[in-house]
């Protein structure tokens, strides 16, 4: 699992927003308001995400509804997973992960493990 381009991340930031998914038309509709793209642009990118798993379509008249296959908090998760796993000494990166966090996310974390923790013990 890859981080997404900037376009596909802004495109999956649309489609994350949108409850029920959304059609290549509405994402290029948000997003021409805040920058200057090509409605191709949009249905390429979306294709791709699409063929890359990111998207499920189902038809809706003549078009097709988009959606995510998952959440953005599980996105991030993979995301985070493979970084860990794939870049060498999981300890140090572990550490400098933990060294970044504020107390708040620090004591979130703790708060997490711990109940981790209590369901795989019981």
């Amino acid at each position: 699992m890859r981080g997404f381009g900037e376009l596909e991340g802004a495109v999956m930031q649309h489609l994350w927003a949108a409850d029920g998914g959304a059609t290549v038309r509405e994402v290029y509709e948000q997003m021409r308001q805040s920058r200057q793209i090509a409605y191709t642009t949009v249905l390429s990118t979306i294709h791709n995400l699409h063929r890359k798993g990111r998207l499920t379509r189902e038809l809706e008249g003549k078009a097709h509804r988009y959606r995510p296959t998952a959440t953005r908090a599980e996105y991030s998760a993979a995301v985070m997973r493979e970084a860990l796993t794939s870049g060498g000494d999981s300890e140090a990166i572990l550490s400098h992960f933990v060294e970044q966090m504020s107390t708040e996310e620090s004591r979130r974390l703790q708060e997490l493990l711990g109940r981790n923790a209590e369901e795989t013990s019981a």
